[in-house]
């Protein structure tokens, strides 16, 4: 591939020279072990890495992908934009490929992505990233592994929010919260209460009714901090369901051989 054929990189933002390489960097991505090394070799050379700091907007619905995003490390935040509102579509966090379809699919973005806490970049010119995916099968795999989980993520969220009352998604979203942590740690909300609210598909004033219908079941919130008062009654009124409640990892395609 000749590098001259793609869009020059982003000269703000670059690490430091101490940070690790971009080969180093796609060589830790655990789903892209079974990638070729020269394979990575030639996807780093047409990459950067980049530290973006918090509240910066990385694209906008509607802009055609200019770069693949691996997310290597950081909170970011994926909202849907309508003419008067907005939603928290998903947060994601590292190590995952930030709305892969649009690059692959040469089509606009259908979110807009917003940095919640600082992150950490992987940047690759798109149509390189786009030729060696067609290219390499191992590559290929790895990405469809990343987006099948992408997909299950979606779906997991949609169930959440059309199968369950907003008091069940409150509910089982705090004990999912409290049941995560270390026995005995102090539990906080990880996100502002709006975007909680957003992410859970209710506005703000229902998330705060809602708080005060889960606390009657052992479930409270004093500002950011999670009280379990009676693990059994919150278990029982707020069962979760790994279908919907549990943490969907990548798991690699394997290579048939």
């Amino acid at each position: 591939m000749d590098s001259r054929s793609f869009l020059p990189l982003p000269d703000d933002g670059v690490l430091a020279a101490n940070a690790p390489t971009p080969f180093e960097a796609l060589r830790r991505i655990h789903w892209l072990d079974a990638v070729p090394l020269a394979t990575l070799k030639e996807l780093a050379g047409h990459a950067v890495l980049h530290q973006v700091p918090a509240g910066s907007m990385l694209f906008d619905q509607g802009e055609t992908p200019a770069f693949a995003q691996f997310q290597i490390g950081g909170t970011v935040e994926m909202f849907a934009e309508g003419r008067s509102a907005e939603t928290l579509v998903e947060l994601t966090e590292p190590v995952d490929l930030i709305l892969p379809a649009a690059a692959l699919s040469r089509q606009p973005y259908l979110l807009r992505a917003r940095v919640l806490r600082e992150a950490r970049l992987l940047l690759i010119h798109v149509d390189a990233f786009r030729q060696l995916v067609g290219a390499d099968h191992a590559l290929c795999l790895a990405v469809l592994a990343c987006q099948a989980a992408q997909f299950r993520r979606q779906v997991m969220r949609l169930k959440n929010v059309l199968l369950r009352s907003a008091e069940e998604r409150v509910g089982c979203y705090l004990l999912n919260l409290a049941e995560a942590a270390p026995l005995g740690a102090e539990v906080r909300l990880p996100l502002e209460k709006r975007l909680i609210a957003s992410q859970l598909g209710m506005t703000r004033e229902t998330f705060s009714r809602s708080l005060a219908l889960v606390a009657r079941h052992g479930l409270r919130v004093d500002d950011d901090l999670v009280r379990v008062d009676d693990v059994a009654a919150a278990r029982t009124r707020f069962p979760l369901d790994p279908l919907i409640d549990g943490r969907e990892a990548i798991n690699p395609i394997p290579l048939q051989t």
